[in-house]
């Protein structure tokens, strides 16, 4: 099972400010993902650039249109994730519940974890050949 832990964006990251006493919550960082990856179940993680460094495309019918950042609601953009894979549920629960806060400790703040579709997800409404074509890409 793969999990995303979602860091969100705040007026100080989308500034492209990092949170006071930085030094220590990278190393906290640090030691975090260090531990994922020696337990095994890291597969990615990274912070983002500010959204004004970013685009979205918006889809209306056949029209796409190229919308450049800023984006103005920081609840709603993400600032970074870190990405696992991990036997079930608890694991991932167990995980991120020591994930470092992103904004410093004693900081409100707030990340979101979810879990990822995997191809057997799929099995009732995709072709088989279809979720193959998926597979030979090296997506699961």
């Amino acid at each position: 099972m793969k999990f995303m832990i979602i860091v969100k964006a705040t007026p100080d990251s989308e500034a492209g400010r990092f949170p006071p006493g930085s030094d220590k919550l990278f190393a906290a960082m640090a030691d975090y993902h260090e531990q994922l990856s020696k337990a095994g179940v890291l597969l990615d993680g990274s912070g983002l650039q500010p959204s004004s460094k970013g685009w979205r495309i918006r889809y209306d019918g056949d029209q796409r249109t190229v919308v450049d950042g800023p984006f103005a609601e920081t609840k709603e953009l993400i600032a970074g994730y870190t990405l696992i894979q991990v036997r079930n549920r608890a694991e991932a629960l167990e995980w991120s519940r020591r994930f470092p806060n992103p904004v410093g400790e004693n900081q409100p703040a707030e990340i979101e974890v979810r879990q990822l579709y995997e191809m057997a997800d799929f099995k009732d409404i995709a072709p088989p050949d279809q979720i193959e074509r998926f597979r030979e890409m090296g997506m699961e």
